[in-house]
Order: C-alpha cells, then structure tokens, then sequence
C-alpha cells in the first residue's frame, strides 16, 4: 500500500494534501540560508510526503499514534514563522499544520488566565483577548504570522518582556500530545515538580503542544513613553543593568547602537519630507534603510559592492565613532496606571540622566511602539537586490555582557556587515540581537559566507561565557553547536526524547546535534565559599552550602536572596532547599521578569556532571533545572548555583490568582516517573 493511500485508510476523516503548491509551501519555514537556495530557484528540495490538518486534540493523537506506528516522521507546525531551520522534512514526513486547532476554550477573568489552543494567531488572539479588557504582555516581532503553539515550542520573548516575562513566563499548563498518542495535562508549580519547562522551548521533538493555559493580565490603562541619547552603548546599558536592578520593569527598554540609531534618524527625516510630499516613504529595515535598496537596480548593485567588503565597511563605522555618529538610542516604554506608569519613568530617567544620557523626548519610542512590528518585513528587499541578511540574539550575565558583545560583533564582521540592539533586560543580564548583512558573487559562495560567519559566531558566544539563543530556538541551524553550550545536558535531552516520543518520529533533525557530541567541558568546582558577581546580582555557591551561610556572605554588600523567613530554614543547604522546591523563594508570579537560578551544576545519580552555565533567559532547548527542583534529589544532586541576590528596591507585583502548586495528578506522576529513570541513568 502506498504512503498516501495507507494515510488515507487510517485517517480518512481528517483533511489532508499531496498537492505540489502544498508541498513547497510547507517545506521550509523562514531560514534566511532558505533564501538564498530560493533566490536560485531551487523551492522543492524538501517536500514533505503530505500535510494533514487536525482540528481536535484527539485527531493529534490520531495522527501521532499512526505515524509512531508505521515510523513516520512527523513535524509539528504552526505558521513557519521561525528562522532557525526547525521544518526541513522529507519525502516521507508528515507536516501536522495545528492552525485549525485555534479556539479560545475557556477565559478565566478571576485569575486571570485563558485557555487556548495552540494553533491560535497571535495577533488575532491578543485583539481578542483586548476586546475582553485583557493582554497576554506577549508581542513578538512575528505575532502577525506567528501561533501560540509555536511560541510555547521556540520559547519565544515579546517586545514587552521587560514587564511581563517570556512565554515559559505565562504558561500555567500545557495540554500535549506525547509518546504514541498520549494525551497528557502538564501543570506548572512554582515549587516543582514541574514538567512544563521540559516541554516549553523542545521545538517539537518531545511531542506536539495542542493548548495552552496562560496567564493574563488588566489591559494597561496607560503608558508613558520617553527616548535617551547615551553617549556610548556601554553607558546606555549600564543604565539599563540599573533599572532592573533598582525594580523598575519598563515594558520595553531597547538599546540601539550608534549606527542603528544614526539610521533610525535618518529614516526619520526621510519620512517627515514624505509625508511633507517630497518623496515616497523608505521601506523599513536596517540594511535596506541604510542602503536604499528596495529591488533590482542601480541601488541594488550599490548594497552589494558595499556587502562585498563587510570588513572595510565595519572599520569605517568604527572609525566615525559614536560621537559623530551621535551616540546610542535607549528606547523606554512603560505601562500600568498612569500614576504608576509616570513615577516609573521618572525614576529611570534620573538613572539615564545620571549616566550621562541626553533627553530625546517621548517621539521615538512613540513611533517605535507604532511599527513594532515592521521588523518582520526588513529582508525581502535584501535579497532581492541580490545580498543576504540575518538576526543571532545572544544573552549573558551584565558582567560578561561586553566580552560578549565584542566578541561576536568581531566575529561577525570579518564575514558581513553588523548592527546591534539590546533588548530583553533582566536583573541579571541581557539579550543581544545582532542584525547582519553581506553579499557574495554567487548564491553558493554566499551560502559558504553565511555559514563561515554563523560558525564564527556561536563559537564567539560560547567562548565569551554567553548563550547560543535567547528566544529564537535551536533548529538546524545553532545545532551543531550546542553541545558545546549544554555538553551532557544533549545527552539528557536525548535521555527525554526516549521518554516522550519512544518511536523518534517527532521532528527528527531539530534541535539535537547529529553526529557524537563534542567531549563535555568539566564543571568547574564549587566555589569554597559564596562568590558574588557584584554586576550581575548573583551569588555562586556550592550545593553543600548552607542558606544562612550564603545570606551572611550577602549581608555586606546591602543584598540578600530574598526569602520569606517563615518559609526559609537557614540550615538547609542549597542542595536540599532546591530538592524540596526552594521554600519561601519570591514568587515567580509576582515578577515574571526575575527568576531564581541562572545556572548550576549537577552531579547525576549515575555520577556524571552536568553544567549550565548562568545566563539571564536561554532557548536552547527543554530547561534542564525542573529535573532538580522540589523533585527530593531523585535525579541527582545539585552542586552549585547561581542564585538571583535581591537589594532593597522591589519590583512592583503582578497580581494573579492563579495556584501556585497545583495537585500531581496520576497521570503526571507517571510521566515524572519515567522522566526522573531517564534522567538518572544518563552517562
């Protein structure tokens, strides 16, 4: 029987397709290395066998359970929004489009919270969720063809994370499809065990997100808006750094380096004598704003000759230098009720003002917030011109925040022309988002400088001490690399995997490395005493310490870890606090930005070492700590940590009612169960 026909017999009810347009539609998701072959002309080399469309969770299943049976490939998918290479099938994969499963179940308005399913539009869903007088805070770039399930599977970061979190932030339960067909509630629990961040951030090869309970919150009733010039992108994110760490939660806070913000005003002025009549309006985007391109012709040839020679290029933008070039731009958007919104940017404008920033007015974040999302559309003109471009976002602590940014920024530009924003600020470090553009006299030669320059990069990321990812996932194209980052961590994702999806069926190719892993790093030791990384608000300590020992460590430097003394007992160790679900830790509800461990090391019950390394945010997969926290030590033992250390000044609280540790139902112990097995025997 044929592949089509045997679909056919075991799911006939459910729609589904073989059609040509169908199949080069759904055979790539937006990649920028995808254009280039397209550009080509070649659109069909990864034409997957047939597109199915469920419209209910149990028509998932159906189709999980039929290719787990006949060992199909199979590939979750939302909108191909992502940019990673996280859809590459083959002739025999089965692309699961879930658009269809896009209800809104149920809107809770006490808590608040919302039941949706994941093939749910974002901004379809957030103008829903608006007209109820609600907002999920999450906006990311891509909401306008992006899905709720796809966010939940990238871990993805909105616009407006500085307030609300990232997606990992909002999730208070997932229902998915796992193993042959399983249907399965997990719950989020403040205290563990939680196995929500296990699956949030898997990219679809753990199983398939089918809906989401998420967090909402009040529609902000007012905003207050304001821009700062820095005299230097250091300066502006150092002021940044001492927002977060003073409470402040700005909305949006995006820091834009020199040439980015010298390009941003001159776009600026060529709009105003647009609209005045004198021209049409510049398509938006960096390389094509700062090019002219907009297509084949006179501008184009121009935009690659100047690509050709990325390192000239850079040189000369270094040389002209801030000061001529007028400094950086620091984007500030606050929310809330008016009073709090206006207290709020008062204090952050005296920390600006303090840093030695100049006032720019409420205007450009104003027309910032009003083509947030035109970021989407910046490459077409690029390579229609014949040039190519792409975005890495990296993040680290504050204290390694500029070997990161030199080192990558160097890296890059010895291959392509480079620009940078901060954005995503945390207490304890940052995102980077790099955007680059480059050119070559050939498409094969272009794809050998576009992969040149992307080696160069995440191997600069990896050495500078930061994160491959901060919210754009793993995919195929910072898999290779990986390893490097979680070393034993991807033989515990594979570990999962056997869990999950026993068959293998789920997305093959994403996200893990193929090939050995290169050898794993050694942990470092633990430190003989409580080391505090003054920049970034964390104290290392061993997982032997004891808490009393680690806030007396604190006390000098005016901080503290912030527990509730009721709840906390000062004679635990580390260790043991974590395995019994960190008692009277600050509630991750309450300030969704923040978060209690930024890295660790773990000793396996098998006696291997894992380690991952601190970092404000990461998206490189299945977050590897909720095998540790409140689950008694039955993986292992933590051996040291990276814990947030709180000053006087706290962040306003975000209200919900959502519980905090829900009850562990049967079937959630199961699957507990078989993780922590899985787990345990890693080598």
């Amino acid at each position: 029987m044929s592949f089509e026909a045997a679909i056919a017999r075991a799911l006939p009810d459910i729609p589904r397709s073989t059609s040509p347009v169908d199949q080069i539609a759904y055979a790539r998701d937006l990649w920028p290395r995808h254009h280039l072959a397209v550009t080509e002309g070649r659109i069909a080399e990864h034409r997957p066998g047939m597109i199915v469309w469920p419209a209910t969770t149990e028509e998932v299943a159906r189709v999980v359970r039929f290719c787990a049976d006949e060992g199909l490939p199979l590939v979750p998918y939302g909108a191909g929004s992502g940019v990673c290479g996280g859809v590459l099938p083959d002739d025999r994969t089965v692309v699961l489009d879930l658009k269809r499963l896009s209800r809104r179940r149920a809107l809770d308005r006490q808590a608040p919270s919302v039941e949706v399913e994941a093939g749910a539009l974002g901004i379809r869903f957030e103008e829903e969720l608006n007209a109820e007088g609600f907002t999920l805070g999450h906006f990311p770039s891509s909401i306008l063809c992006s899905t709720v399930g796809g966010w939940v599977a990238a871990r993805s970061a909105g616009q407006c994370s500085g307030r609300y979190g990232k997606i990992e932030d909002m999730v208070a339960s997932l229902e998915c499809v796992v193993g042959r067909g399983e249907i399965v509630r997990f719950h989020r629990r403040a205290g563990g065990p939680d196995l929500t961040p296990l699956l949030i951030g898997s990219e679809g090869v753990l199983g398939v997100v089918t809906a989401a309970t998420l967090r909402l919150h009040p529609a902000p009733p007012a905003r207050a808006f304001a821009a700062f010039s820095f005299p230097t992108l250091e300066a502006g994110w150092d002021a940044m750094r001492e927002m977060f760490q003073a409470g402040l939660r700005p909305a949006v806070s995006r820091l834009y380096d020199p040439f980015d913000s010298f390009m941003a005003r001159l776009g600026a002025v060529r709009r105003q004598r647009a609209h005045a009549g004198a021209g049409d309006e510049p398509t938006e985007g960096a390389p094509a704003r700062a090019h002219g391109a907009r297509g084949p012709g006179a501008g184009a040839a121009v935009l690659r000759g100047l690509l050709r020679a990325p390192g000239l290029l850079n040189q000369v933008v270094d040389a002209v230098g801030a000061r001529v070039l007028r400094g950086a731009t620091l984007i500030l958007i606050f929310e809330g009720t008016a009073r709090a919104s206006a207290e709020d940017l008062a204090r952050a404008a005296a920390i600006a003002e303090r840093g030695g920033a100049r006032p720019l007015g409420e205007e450009p974040a104003r027309h910032w917030l009003a083509h947030r999302y035109s970021v989407s559309y910046r490459q077409a003109p690029v390579f229609m011109a014949g040039a190519f471009s792409d975005t890495m976002e990296v993040a680290a602590p504050w204290s390694r925040l500029g070997a990161l940014y030199r080192a990558v920024r160097g890296a890059l530009g010895r291959h392509v022309f480079v620009m940078a924003h901060l954005s995503h600020a945390y207490p304890d470090g940052c995102s980077i988002y790099f955007t680059f553009a480059g050119s070559a006299p050939s498409v094969a030669a272009a794809e050998a400088k576009y992969d040149a320059a992307w080696r160069a990069a995440l191997d600069a990321a990896i050495d500078a001490g930061g994160t491959l990812s901060h919210h754009h996932g793993v995919g195929r194209s910072k898999a290779p690399r990986l390893g490097a980052e979680l070393g034993l961590g991807v033989d515990v994702v594979h570990a999962l995997r056997g869990v999950f999806d026993p068959a293998g069926i789920m997305n093959p190719g994403n996200l893990l490395p193929r090939g050995p892993a290169p050898a794993a790093r050694r942990p470092p030791p633990p430190p003989a005493s409580p080391a505090l990384d003054r920049d970034s608000l964390l104290v290392h300590a061993a997982g032997a310490a004891r808490l009393g020992d680690v806030e007396r460590a604190l006390e000098p430097h005016g901080l503290t870890l912030g527990l509730d003394a009721g709840a906390a007992q000062p004679e635990l160790t580390i260790d043991a606090w974590i395995a019994a679900g960190a008692p009277g830790a600050p509630d991750p509800w309450s300030d969704p930005v923040d978060h209690l461990v930024a890295g660790f090391t773990a000793r396996l019950a098998s006696g291997a070492e894992l380690a991952v390394r601190p970092a404000p945010r990461r998206a490189v997969g299945p977050d590897l700590f909720a095998l540790f926290l409140g689950v008694n030590g039955r993986v292992g033992e933590i051996t040291s940590a990276h814990l947030r250390a709180h000053g006087a000044s706290l962040p306003r609280a975000l209200p919900t009612s959502l519980p905090r540790q829900p009850p562990l139902g049967d079937a959630e112990a199961a699957w507990l169960d078989a993780v922590v097995g899985a787990a345990r025997g890693v080598r």
